[in-house]
């Protein structure tokens, strides 16, 4: 069985959750506490990011990573084209996702909702271990700074960040506005990449967290200026997840 290593709000694990779900392979999950996570992941001996999957004695750190061992174990349900130049064109899509969509939306999001402990706290510990609310209770604002400092969260990168997410949207709405996936004729991890690391913009409902029926009102606002844009996220969901 898989195991996978993760924060339920971070979206590059439900991009992990999703495939691993597309792709019906049994496993489970095992959710971390942000700050406290860098001592679990010191004993597998890797870096501290998440998603990270274990398997058969394995440990594969990364999305992206972590699709290409699952196609390559897994192959049935593949997310990635067979075709060379396709698969090609669905990297070169996913790279540029991670950084243009990925890493913009976690530090725009981040940097409303770490002002707001009341809300980002129970994401960080949800159905993780007893021990998270009490230690977020003690070390929350030393966790926020060193999430500020080397995300390099704050208000200059934010505006910049929302420019360079305006322009990965804009590029993708007009793809999508003539093709129905990114890459042929086929969903592909382009095409769940592309979702899943826009689903909180959207407060997808299949994302796996229970989304407040309150944000700030900043965070509303950045949700709404990209909705009319984002619809075909919707649509992966509804057919694909």
């Amino acid at each position: 069985m898989i195991i996978l290593y993760q924060f339920p709000i971070s979206h590059f694990c439900e991009k992990v959750r999703w495939a691993l779900e597309f792709k019906n392979i049994d496993h489970k999950t095992i959710n971390m506490v942000p700050g406290l996570h860098f001592n679990q992941t010191k004993k597998m001996g890797i870096k501290s990011s998440v998603p990270i999957i274990e398997h058969d004695k394995k440990i594969i750190q990364g999305s992206l990573e972590t699709i290409d061992y699952l196609d390559k174990t897994f192959p049935e349900h593949s997310l990635t084209p067979t075709d060379y130049e396709q698969r090609k064109e669905a990297l070169n899509w996913e790279n540029y996702l991670a950084e243009e969509v990925g890493v913009t939306v976690r530090l725009c999001v981040y940097h409303i909702l770490l002002d707001h402990p009341k809300i980002v706290k129970p994401f960080f510990t949800n159905n993780g271990p007893w021990y998270g609310n009490l230690f977020l209770s003690l070390a929350f604002p030393k966790l926020v700074s060193k999430m500020r400092y080397f995300m390099k969260i704050n208000s200059e990168s934010a505006v910049l960040a929302r420019k360079q997410l305006s322009a990965a949207i804009d590029k993708l709405a007009q793809h999508y506005q003539d093709n129905q996936f990114l890459v042929g004729d086929k969903f592909s991890r382009a095409d769940l990449t592309a979702a899943s690391l826009l689903a909180p913009l959207s407060k997808q409902p299949k994302y796996g967290l229970d989304w407040p029926k309150e944000l700030p009102d900043e965070l509303n606002k950045l949700m709404s200026e990209f909705a009319s844009k984002t619809q075909w996220v919707d649509r992966m969901y509804d057919k694909y997840r």
